[in-house]
């Protein structure tokens, strides 16, 4: 019971990677917030929380608003007394257009780039303060592998995603806040299944480990960052993909 008695707020956590760091987190003994677009997926996930002995509450958010923001810290520390982490995975991918970055439609980048990076920093700037007041915290940002490969948009939010992660942990560390991040390889969720259809085989292909990821394999990750067993990690992008990516 890692994480006993603290209270983590999940964002995306509808389904996929989100609902599998909702469900592991609340099985190491914290309280969750179910946070995402999708009320009834999102209510289903928290009520299955709360079903295997865990606790849970849904808030419905928009990761780009701050006022949406504001408005789940408010009931966080109302309903479940204060907020000691933070996990970053909201995104728009599932329904994710393709094309380049010199003729993907303009107002469409800037929503996508609003959730996609923006919205770790929006969620960040609105729940800091909270994990300040308990004595610090950890954050834990959704980061890819497609940040060192070629994907267009998606890549580029992604290396926005690492920054803000190195940049944060900079400007929170001192209020006892770890800023952290996670990059998934191919990971075998509904929404990778769309996008990438028979591609998803040929990426396997030239992974050291031959098969796709699955949102369990990220869990041990997150629980990891977000427990006092990371104490003096921050700013660290953590690849768990597979051997897709190799860096020196």
């Amino acid at each position: 019971m890692r994480l006993q008695d603290k209270v983590v707020v999940v964002t995306g956590a509808a389904q996929g990677i989100g609902e599998a760091y909702a469900r592991a987190i609340a099985a190491e003994g914290a309280a969750v917030v179910v946070a995402d677009l999708h009320e009834e997926a999102g209510q289903k996930v928290a009520a299955g929380i709360e079903e295997s002995g865990g606790r849970a509450i849904f808030v419905r958010t928009d990761v780009s608003s701050h006022d949406s923001a504001a408005a789940l810290a408010e009931r966080t520390v109302a309903e479940l007394g204060g907020i000691d982490g933070l996990v970053n995975n909201a995104a728009i991918y599932g329904d994710m257009q393709f094309d380049l970055l010199i003729s993907v439609d303009w107002d469409y980048y800037r929503r996508f780039m609003a959730v996609n990076m923006d919205g770790a920093l929006v969620m960040t700037r609105a729940l800091y303060p909270h994990l300040r007041r308990r004595g610090g915290g950890a954050i834990v940002n959704q980061s890819s592998t497609a940040a060192y490969l070629y994907s267009g948009f998606y890549g580029l939010a992604k290396v926005g995603i690492n920054g803000l992660t190195q940049q944060l942990a900079h400007e929170l560390g001192g209020m006892g806040i770890r800023v952290n991040a996670i990059a998934p390889g191919p990971t075998d969720t509904a929404a990778t299944r769309t996008q990438a259809g028979g591609a998803a085989e040929e990426l396997v292909k030239a992974m050291a480990i031959k098969r796709m990821g699955q949102p369990a394999d990220m869990v041990g990750a997150c629980v990891f960052l977000l427990s006092e067993e990371s104490s003096w990690i921050t700013g660290q992008i953590l690849a768990v993909d597979g051997g897709q990516t190799f860096r020196g």
